[in-house]
Formats: C-alpha cells, structure tokens, sequence
C-alpha cells in the first residue's frame, strides 16, 4: 500500500527536515516528492511505501508535527497502480499574462482525453509560459498537435509539443534570418534602394506561387539589383533591428552551451555581419558579387534554397556530433520548411499556416524569447515565486 501527503502552509526553515524525520522514524520509505514554494506558501506532496504500518497513527504524527512547524498536514492511502505504459509530452504555452490561461488549455486537453500528469509555470516580465507534462497514450500524436495548435491560436497564445525524453544534452539551434531573427526582409530593403521594389516583389508571388523555382527567383531578383552600390548595403545592414528577444535568447543559448547557426537563403553581407554582432557559431548565406564596390547582379557559388538549407544542417549536426533529435530549427517562411520538418523540435515563428501544420509548435512575433523556456533556459525564464 502506498500513501499520500500532502503539506502546505507559509514557508519557514526545517518543514521538509520535520515531516521526512517522521516518516523515518515510522520506517516508511519516500519513494517520490515533490515540493515548491508559490508567493510564500509552502507546498509538498510525498508519496510513500506504508505496507504493515498503522497509518491512522503516522498520520496522527504528521499532524502533530505540522502543527508545531505551522503547516497543514493530511495523509491519504491508495493501493498502488499497476505500471502502464505511458507516451509522454511537454506542452509550453506562452502568451500574455491574463485570466484564464490554464483552463484555455486544460479543457482542451481534457475533451482530447489527455491526463496531465505535471504543471507548472515561469515567467519573464508579462510573458509567461506554462509547462504541462501530459500522456498522450496511443493517440494521434500528430492529430493532438494540430488540435491543439488550432485551439491555442484563437486564444492568442503560442504552444510548443515536444516528448519528454528529448535530451537536455548539446544541441544545434539554427535560426533563418530574414522575419526571424531581424525584423526585415533584406531582399526587400535592398529593391526599394535600387527603384524595383514593384519587379521585385512579382517575382517573389511567382516563387510564393509555384511559378518559379526559389533559385530562379533569386537569380532573377539579384540580377535587379545590378549597379547598386554598396554603401547601400552598409547602410541597410546599420538599420536593421533585430527580433524582439534575439539577442537575450542567443546569448542564454550560448550560456547553456548550445551550438548556434544562421542558415539563411538571404546574403553574406548580412549574415557574416550577424555572426560577428551575435557570437553566433556558423552563419550561411547567398554571396552578392560585388565588383568595384556595386552589385554585379550574379550570386557566387552555391544558392541556399529548402533543401540546401537541409543539408548544412545535417552538415553541421555531424561536424558537432549532435543527433537529430538535439536540432532545433526556427524559420518564418516555405524555404525553411523541410529544416523544421527534419529538426528533432521545429518551430514556425511567425509563419504562415502551411509551415505550421509541418512544424512542432508555433511562436509569434513577440515571443521569440519564449523558445528559452521551451529548452529550459533557467537563465531567462524563472519559476513564478
């Protein structure tokens, strides 16, 4: 037979040396425990082995000590469940802070037929983020994420489902560039300052379309950019501003010992520039020709498109020595779309519908730090005390 205890009341020195001395006294083993402290309460949860003891005795000394340590105490036996096999997985919930959070996911996963099994929160300034370990059983994992994807969204909330043996060791974070970690199409920036802004971004609804292929687009957007000079360039690069959060999150990902890479199918200029500024590991992009200090309209070497992107990656996850499970990939757009298919955790930031129904979870623009607490970055996000 097991039993249950449960202990609360205002924290103060020396409640879990009274309540474990207890139990050590009576021979009854603590085989889980869980405890914490919220806005100044004391709160604990024991479960025990109690096969031949009394329990309405220890359950008479754990009252009475509670009552000289100034806690609540009451114990409950159960007889103990037959191990199931379970299919474990942490749902993170970011948004605002505001009523009604918990039971806007709660009642979803309820409907589903979902148990959580373990809850709890962080925060970082308004912006929370609430964990929920849960047991899908032998549901549609993929169905349970679309569901949920769906539900969270009309909140206003951002959600991410990852399984809960995703290893905490190194790990491979790569980021796109453009509408991800600076909040700028450069393509775009770059058209405006050469006077074809409107040729541009027909060709771009071409590619977005299906009418073209992303490297023909590209070569034939460059090709625009002929003669532009590149002080222009310079210029661009002094007036970018970064995602909300970018830089906070790279540097709490580097403190935590993580690989980080931009693999971008925009430009060296920029993504060199972004490696130095940020510390990153690796950067990736398209090399714009520059003769004479302007744009000749070509690209050297090797165009960065969906599945070049996919092979730097796979690249640099061997290099590392870090399993595919351990890649993290965040992008905004369709050529990013077959990274965060093949990542170990796939995140759509900002993105349009199609990259989310491929993608593990979904952050918007305000929430770019938020990814700090779906990998359990303590140093960003602290539990709400």
């Amino acid at each position: 037979m097991l039993i249950g205890i449960s202990v609360y009341g205002m924290d103060r020195p020396g409640i879990i040396c009274g309540i474990s001395e207890v139990l050590a006294n009576e021979g009854i083993n603590i085989i889980d425990i869980e405890q914490t402290v919220l806005q100044g309460l004391f709160v604990m949860f024991i479960v025990a082995e109690a096969e031949g003891v009394n329990t309405e005795e220890v359950e008479k000394r754990l009252v009475a000590r509670g009552k000289e340590l100034g806690v609540n105490v009451s114990v409950s036996p159960f007889e103990r469940k037959e191990g199931e096999e379970k299919n474990l997985y942490v749902l993170t919930v970011l948004g605002e802070d505001r009523v009604g959070i918990v039971y806007s996911i709660t009642r979803v996963l309820y409907r589903m037929g979902i148990n959580i099994e373990r809850t709890s929160l962080t925060a970082r300034d308004r912006l929370i983020s609430i964990d929920f370990l849960v047991n899908v059983k032998d549901q549609d994992v993929e169905e349970v994420k679309r569901v949920l994807k769906e539900e969270v969204e009309s909140e206003g909330l951002d959600i991410v489902m990852r399984p809960y043996s995703l290893s905490t060791s190194r790990r491979l974070i790569v980021f796109d560039m453009d509408s991800t970690l600076i909040d700028a199409e450069i393509i775009d920036e770059l058209a405006k300052a050469a006077g074809v802004e409107a040729k541009v971004k027909e060709l771009t609804r071409k590619a977005m379309n299906g009418e073209l292929s992303f490297k023909e687009a590209l070569k034939q957007r460059v090709k625009l950019l002929k003669g532009l000079p590149v002080e222009v360039l310079e210029r661009i690069y002094r007036e970018i501003r970064l995602t909300e959060g970018a830089k906070e999150l790279i540097k709490s990902l580097k403190e935590s010992g993580c690989k980080v890479a931009l693999v971008s199918g925009g430009f060296t200029y920029f993504t060199d520039r972004l490696k130095e500024e940020l510390g990153l590991d690796y950067a990736f992009g398209n090399e714009l020709e520059i003769k004479d200090g302007k744009l000749t309209g070509r690209i050297n070497g090797r165009i960065i498109d969906a599945e070049e992107k996919a092979r730097i990656i796979e690249e640099l996850a061997r290099k590392e020595g870090i399993s595919r499970e351990n890649v993290v990939a965040v992008g905004d757009g369709a050529n990013d779309r077959i990274m965060i298919e093949n990542a170990g955790l796939g995140i759509a930031f900002n993105a349009k519908k199609a990259l989310k129904e491929v993608a593990d979870g979904m952050l918007s623009k305000e929430h770019l730090i938020g990814l700090a607490s779906v990998l359990n970055l303590s140093n960003e996000f602290k539990k709400r005390v």
